[in-house]
């Protein structure tokens, strides 16, 4: 690009003092997807109202300030927005010659998890204590560095010209960046980031081209090793009950099966436009645990109903609609191979999500991108939402 009102967004050089021209004709700002950033900043509002909704009766919970939750997870939505600009600025290309650091760093990080400064948060041991009362969950940010460094070393040669596909070394090699973390995370236990996880890795290696014959060795390794977890006794009581349950959703309907029977319960009373915003009696009653994080989507879809519940998974559904169409519109194969392991990671776990509400999948912890409480959760995803705003703007203008 040349001109008085060019903006050379792809170097990484003196031309970044563009982003004092953000208005300028080919600017970060012109060439940002704003139906991504507009549909992520909606959902993450319109989930501050969800949570507040369900926090401010919660007096064990908000120690007696209605507005804790709120305010908390307004401040994790700014920080969250903030690694975003971070990200863009940097650019995804500038964060591939720091992957190895990004991912010793969350290797080091989930082996802390391991060690007496973790904590168990409802059941699962995959948490990290912070003064004033915050917490960290490590295995948040090991989704993006998964997709970082599998995406590194599958686009490596490809992008110089050497390769038209990864080589069967390169897959193997791609393959074993991602086992390492998830085997530690495994160990916490955290079912649920596993699941994620293994997605992300199946989203990957179809994006890369690889042979189907590794996509179909690793879906089949995967049933065998979660058929030998199941028999290995690896996993905690809490998670066998959980999968129980959703088998059979009678078993203990007080019990393991009281969170997805009284979900159903909220859901269902809500109708077409729900009972109204705050109105909720059962997430007035307190009747849902973990409504704030875990459980959010009840609050829609009792109080907003069924219009409220579809908004956002319409607004989810634009964020990968835009992320689908970024990873097919990259020429490099390294940045079609990020968005397609962040469409990977959003699609599973808002299904997740938002099934184990409406008692269709077994309830693993997960929470709902852009909308749970949760800071890791927040700022993982919209550093994700960074990665795809780098791709877009450093995408060539002819791409």
């Amino acid at each position: 690009m040349t001109g008085a009102n060019s903006f050379q967004v792809s170097g990484y050089g003196p031309e970044r003092a563009g982003w004092t021209r953000v208005f300028a004709r080919d600017s970060v700002a012109r060439r940002m997807d704003w139906p991504i950033l507009l549909a992520a900043g909606a959902l993450s509002l319109l989930g501050t109202l969800l949570v507040y909704s369900a926090t401010r009766n919660r007096t064990e919970l908000n120690q007696g300030d209605p507005y804790f939750f709120l305010f908390r997870h307004l401040l994790n939505t700014g920080i969250g927005l903030a690694l975003m600009v971070a990200i863009v600025w940097i650019g995804h290309r500038a964060l591939r010659t720091a992957v190895p650091l990004l991912y010793g760093a969350s290797l080091f990080l989930i082996l802390l998890v391991l060690t007496p400064l973790g904590s168990t948060i409802n059941g699962a041991h995959s948490w990290i204590k912070l003064p004033g009362g915050f917490s960290l969950q490590p295995s948040e940010f090991v989704k993006l560095t998964i997709i970082l460094g599998m995406a590194m070393l599958l686009a490596t040669r490809v992008d110089a010209g050497d390769k038209q596909y990864p080589d069967h070394r390169t897959v193997l090699q791609a393959l074993g960046l991602a086992v390492v973390p998830m085997l530690i995370v495994m160990l916490m236990p955290d079912l649920g980031s596993v699941m994620v996880m293994v997605v992300i890795v199946l989203g990957v290696l179809l994006a890369s081209g690889a042979s189907n014959r590794w996509v179909f060795g690793l879906i089949g390794t995967g049933t065998a090793g979660a058929l030998a977890v199941w028999q290995l006794g690896i996993l905690d009581d809490y998670q066998i009950n959980r999968f129980a349950a959703f088998a059979n959703p009678e078993l203990d309907p007080a019990g393991v099966g009281y969170n997805t029977n009284q979900a159903r319960i909220a859901i269902g009373s809500g109708g077409l436009t729900g009972s109204g915003l705050f109105h909720g009696s059962q997430t007035t009653g307190q009747f849902v645990p973990e409504q704030q994080t875990d459980f959010v989507f009840t609050v829609a879809g009792e109080e907003l109903g069924f219009v409220g519940a579809g908004l956002i998974i319409v607004l989810l559904g634009v964020i990968l609609w835009r992320a689908c169409r970024i990873a097919r519109d990259t020429p490099d194969l390294y940045g079609t191979i990020v968005a397609a392991g962040v469409v990977a990671w959003f699609a599973f776990q808002a299904f997740e999500n938002i099934g184990m509400t409406l008692g269709i999948m077994p309830v693993t912890g997960l929470p709902l991108p852009f909308v749970s409480y949760g800071g890791s959760s927040m700022f993982s995803v919209w550093m994700a939402v960074g990665l795809l705003q780098s791709i877009t703007v450093q995408r060539p203008m002819s791409a």
